[in-house]
């Protein structure tokens, strides 16, 4: 079962104006690099039902992109591949963007990542496609999707997801806490 972070409308209306106005924002910057599985990352690994493919990330961060099952998992560091996000993907059929938005803050050695937003496709059931911002937590051991904005429909959609990815990323419990929703 899944939580979602709007279960009342008052705690939806509270959320929103909360984080589409930046009042929690910390002072985090964003950088974006291009996420090209064709012409940018290499195959580690490839068999009949998919493939993983090794990335660069912003300054060479590790970038881990798994296809299987028409799904995608997108996971970083060095260790990527035995992190929660390497797990973690949506229900439905689906693929992702080539734009990577990296959080960054510089409460400790210069300009850090903290997290990443990355935007997902997926198949709705009637033929279409909805998409979603995928907020990743970026932590050696603790890497894990922190929450999934619907952008179909939100249309501060990247604001919110900067917002939380600024408010909830790096405290979040990969091990404990649900994946937060905005549907």
């Amino acid at each position: 079962m899944r939580k979602s972070i709007f279960g009342t409308v008052l705690v939806h209306f509270t959320f929103l104006a909360l984080f589409s106005t930046g009042a929690f924002a910390q002072a985090n910057s964003s950088v974006y690099t291009d996420l090209d599985l064709d012409n940018d990352c290499s195959i580690i690994q490839a068999d009949d039902f998919g493939a993983t493919f090794a990335c660069p990330g912003y300054r060479g961060y590790p970038v881990m992109v798994a296809e299987g099952d028409l799904r995608m998992f997108v996971s970083y560091g060095l260790d990527s591949l035995n992190e929660r996000a390497a797990e973690q993907t949506l229900s439905p059929f689906n693929t992702i963007g080539e734009t990577l938005e990296w959080r960054l803050s510089d409460r400790a050695r210069g300009l850090t990542p903290i997290a990443t937003i990355l935007r997902y496709f997926a198949e709705d059931g009637m033929g279409g496609k909805q998409q979603y911002l995928i907020v990743t937590k970026i932590e050696q051991g603790a890497t894990c999707q922190v929450a999934r904005i619907n952008a179909s429909e939100y249309p501060n959609a990247n604001q919110i997801a900067q917002n939380v990815a600024d408010t909830m990323a790096q405290d979040f419990d990969c091990a404990n806490e649900p994946i937060e929703w905005a549907e």
